[in-house]
């Protein structure tokens, strides 16, 4: 085993301003394992918060100024925090330096052997997925992820290994500070309007991340179009070795056969040897249903390789994986209807989410869906493919736009979304009082059916409200 990596030091007494966020948390939680003396706040008390105090970190509720110690020795940001933000202030006058989230993250791989996984789509389930598995075999990863897994239930680790496995977000750009020995990526698509304004920003965006990609490392890129094509572009680099994944039939890692079983996906895989043959196939169960999943687990399983994890070990350690919070999530099962929570909150994987679990439940079964859409720019850029996702559903219940960070654009309301549905011909209907979703769905739902709560945003807290309703 490697030795534990030294605390950088910025890092030896940071302040994090929003410290319970999935991002910023898990760096948080890495950092007060290895040792650092951790303090942040944030907006209210949390799951997060409560796990955070117990590894020894300072939590306050609420943002002031005087939540800033004298003797910090960094505030870590994210991109979300405002510049007016009052321990941000407070961290001018003292002279205190501001580290970006990216950064710090950086800086806690840059001494291991770090598996970058990007993608517009499959981050943090395919990052789950490696951190389990290399846990199940030993090697004891260090991983940060944007979701907390099912097992272990929590998004962040320090381990005693080499392995260092983190979620790579290019919302922001801030995946350009990583230095990966391996980078995933999934697929590339538009998406992020505050920050990117067309695919050319993107893939140039994209091309960033894999030029820091260590020299003789590799680049595992999923079939996606978006995913091919950053691979033709970045392929004059001559010390990057590229590893395709996917169905096609000259896949150097290729998905031989998907078998849908239920909730989970039987997928088989060949390896291309060294002349282009493939070599003898393996066999793994995925927890979750959909192709997407486990196109998802088969890019781990190629990642892992590369870095010298014997494939057919890796490929049955996968199997230990049971999922991560937000991704298709059981939340329970009353009067007999299940209720699921997806993070879905893009076109794309709202499709995928919809078609895997419309290929999992019975044919007698009805898929009700509570979507709330996430962010007034991506509403307006795509309102009307989230209003064709919806179509799958045999009916759907769409809340107002989280707005996240982002301030109202007027004109712009959940409405993009259900016209485009009814369109469609889909049973839709608006609802603005999210306390009234419990009844609305009690009124709705009936033995066998399956309710997802669906976005990234606090429509998560609905879950176990429909359930208790359910139960009368």
């Amino acid at each position: 085993m490697a030795a534990a990596p030294a605390i950088p030091p910025a890092m030896d007494r940071p302040h994090f301003i929003g410290i319970g966020g999935a991002g910023m948390s898990g760096i948080a939680k890495i950092l007060a394992m290895r040792g650092a003396k951790v303090a942040g706040s944030d907006a209210k008390e949390s799951a997060t918060a409560a796990s955070l105090r117990e590894l020894g970190a300072t939590v306050h509720i609420g943002h002031a100024a005087e939540h800033l110690a004298d003797d910090a020795t960094s505030v870590v940001v994210s991109s979300a925090i405002r510049p007016d933000n009052p321990e941000l202030a407070r961290a001018a006058e003292l002279g205190v330096p501001v580290v970006h989230r990216s950064d710090a993250l950086a800086a806690l791989m840059r001494t291991q052997r770090p598996i970058a996984v990007a993608g517009t789509h499959g981050k943090t389930t395919t990052t789950s997925m490696l951190a389990v598995a290399l846990t199940e075999l030993g090697l004891e990863p260090s991983y940060a992820i944007g979701g907390d897994l099912a097992g272990p239930g929590t998004n962040a680790r320090h381990g005693e290994g080499e392995i260092f496995v983190a979620e790579a977000d290019e919302s922001d750009r801030s995946f350009q500070k990583y230095d990966p020995e391996v980078a995933i990526v999934l697929n590339v698509e538009l998406d992020h309007h505050a920050n990117y304004a067309s695919m050319d920003e993107i893939y140039e965006s994209f091309e960033a991340f894999v030029a820091r990609v260590r020299p003789g490392g590799c680049l595992v890129v999923g079939e996606h179009a978006g995913a091919l094509e950053l691979a033709a572009r970045v392929a004059v680099r001559e010390d990057l070795h590229v590893v395709r994944v996917g169905e096609a039939a000259d896949a150097d890692v290729r998905i031989v056969r998907i078998t849908p079983k239920g909730m989970t996906s039987e997928v088989t895989v060949a390896f291309r040897g060294s002349d282009g043959a493939p070599v003898s196939e393996l066999t793994f169960t995925v927890s979750v249903p959909g192709r997407h999943y486990a196109h998802n687990a088969v890019a781990a399983l190629a990642a892992g390789a590369r870095l010298g994890v014997e494939p057919s070990a890796l490929a049955q350690a996968l199997t230990a994986y049971t999922g991560v919070g937000r991704r298709l999530q059981l939340k329970g099962e009353a009067g007999g209807v299940q209720v699921i929570d997806s993070y879905a909150h893009h076109p794309t994987e709202m499709t995928a989410d919809l078609e895997a679990l419309r290929g999992a439940v019975g044919a007698d079964a009805r898929l009700l869906v509570v979507f709330q859409p996430h962010l007034f720019s991506r509403t307006q850029e795509l309102g009307k493919e989230m209003g064709e996702a919806l179509t799958l559903a045999d009916a759907s219940v769409v809340l107002d736009i989280y707005p996240a960070r982002e301030d109202p654009v007027p004109g712009v309301t959940s409405a993009l979304i259900i016209d485009a549905a009814a369109a469609g011909g889909a049973d839709v209907r608006a609802e603005h009082d999210m306390a009234a979703i419990p009844d609305v769905i009690a009124g709705m739902a009936r033995p066998g059916d399956l309710v997802l709560t669906m976005g990234a945003g606090d429509v998560t807290d609905l879950g176990p409200k429909i359930l208790a309703r359910l139960k009368g």
